[in-house]
């Protein structure tokens, strides 16, 4: 019994899970989308949020939940 509470435990992600940084290309495959188009929509404007210490990029996992979940719609219709 105590192992499967401890497997169980292991699955549900922490807050310190979405709170950390990832790559750009960790996001890229997080989102289904390749590297260039992450780069584009930094360019435009257009993405999900990203910290940039130095030269590299990072994404946070929350924010690009936030807005992946913000882009859902229920039909083509909706805008």
């Amino acid at each position: 019994m105590q192992q499967q509470a401890t497997a169980t435990e292991q699955t549900i992600p922490t807050s310190n899970y979405w709170d950390g940084f990832i790559t750009e290309t960790e996001a890229a495959d997080y989102l289904c989308q390749s590297v260039r188009t992450m780069q584009k929509w930094r360019v435009t404007g257009f993405g999900p949020s990203f910290y940039k210490p130095g030269r590299s990029v990072r994404y946070r996992r929350r924010d690009l939940r936030i807005w992946a979940e913000g882009r859902r719609r229920r039909n083509t219709s909706q805008a």
